[in-house]
């Protein structure tokens, strides 16, 4: 079965593949999927006055929606897998806030695969950071499972 993962290994590091933009109608577009409209993330005129941040900022969950695209991105999932799914998120820590019109990178590294009866079972830890100056916004370890054709 570890042969679905011929190049990935625990401590291989995968560095940012691509870009994520976090545009304010990026972060109004999450806000209404959500319902959560609090005005750090939707009112950038009461942001700019009152936030300590001085605009507004993505919501946490919504930099995590990334992970899965990172991970596509990174070439992590292999092609010939039958599917991959999202099995869960360990020890998620928001360090820093993500401002509006910030693209966010991703560095991955592969913590644990683990063979189970139905596929693979693969541990990551991604360290996601503001791409315009490196600042860690979050750090998440993430769960997929990998299953064979």
């Amino acid at each position: 079965m570890l042969d679905l993962l011929p190049t990935i290994r625990p401590g291989v590091r995968l560095g940012p593949a691509r870009r994520f933009p976090v545009s304010q109608a990026r972060i109004d577009q999450f806000a209404d999927c959500t319902e959560d409209h609090q005005w750090i993330h939707v009112d950038p005129s009461r942001a700019r006055n009152e936030s300590p941040t001085r605009g507004t900022i993505a919501h946490g969950y919504l930099t995590l929606s990334f992970l899965v695209a990172a991970h596509q991105a990174a070439g992590i999932f292999p092609q010939e897998a039958a599917q991959v799914l999202n099995y869960g998120l360990d020890k998620v820590r928001f360090l820093a806030p993500v401002p509006s019109g910030a693209e966010l990178s991703f560095d991955i590294e592969v913590l644990d695969i683990d063979a189970k009866s139905t596929g693979l079972l693969l541990r990551t830890r991604s360290t996601i950071c503001l791409a315009e100056d490196g600042t860690t916004v979050a750090v998440a370890e993430a769960l997929f499972l990998v299953q064979r054709s």
